[in-house]
């Protein structure tokens, strides 16, 4: 970047791992940490927003709050300390999906934390996503699969809601839970893809299938920038 340009751009101290850079203001977290000098290899997927893979914890110099957010949607500030986080840890129960039933004994059997949820709100509050989190939770434990996996579709699974919740839910694991029991037993077998899935079954599809295996790179990378979007 050209010193006209850095005097027009205001600067900001960003600290990654203790180690203080200075930055344009008007960069991502992400986009930060690359001006610095960083190879992100981890941490790192969509750069949109979607995906969930850049969860990141942050302090403000002066402030001993913890905050998170998505590197790739946060734009960096004065004072920021970094610290980043490949995935959020959080238990995933392991269960037989054709062995349980879309109940709320057996969902307590699974993630009993849910039914401690205390209303706090909080991990709506955080959800990059803007996911009622705390609505889908309490269809959970009613059992209203159906409203829950609804509200949760768009979870991208980063996580930043177990780090605010005080009882230690796993929300997007249970919202996962909730989606595939919703699938699997409540929501109505669809005509098209069962026809679809006939089609490709009977060998409908081996040429198109064939002919992307054997396609090169650009050829597929033309094909994605290309495609019809829904």
């Amino acid at each position: 970047m050209s010193d006209e340009i850095k005097d027009e751009i205001k600067m900001v101290d960003l600290y990654i791992m203790g180690k203080r850079y200075t930055v344009p203001e008007t960069l991502t977290i992400m986009d930060g940490m690359e001006y610095a000098g960083y190879q992100l290899k981890r941490g790192c997927g969509c750069r949109a927003g979607f995906c969930g893979a850049c969860a990141t914890v942050y302090r403000m110099v002066g402030d001993y709050e913890l905050k998170v957010g998505l590197a790739c949607q946060t734009k960096v500030e004065d004072g920021m300390y970094l610290a980043q986080i490949p995935f959020f840890p959080g238990r995933k129960a392991t269960f037989d999906l054709e062995a349980i039933k879309p109940s709320t004994a057996y969902f307590a059997q699974l993630y009993p934390e849910v039914y401690r949820c205390l209303g706090c709100s909080s991990c709506t509050k955080v959800c990059p996503q803007d996911i009622d989190v705390m609505q889908y939770i309490a269809y959970i434990q009613r059992g209203d699969f159906a409203k829950a996996a609804d509200i949760s579709f768009d979870c991208v699974m980063c996580g930043l809601c177990v780090s605010r919740c005080p009882v230690n839910i796993v929300h997007y694991n249970a919202a996962l839970t909730a989606r595939r029991l919703y699938s699997r037993y409540i929501a109505k077998p669809d005509a098209f893809l069962a026809a679809r899935s006939g089609a490709i079954e009977e060998g409908a599809c081996d040429s198109e299938i064939d002919a992307l295996i054997n396609s090169d790179q650009a050829t597929l990378q033309d094909m994605y920038n290309k495609r019809e979007i829904e």
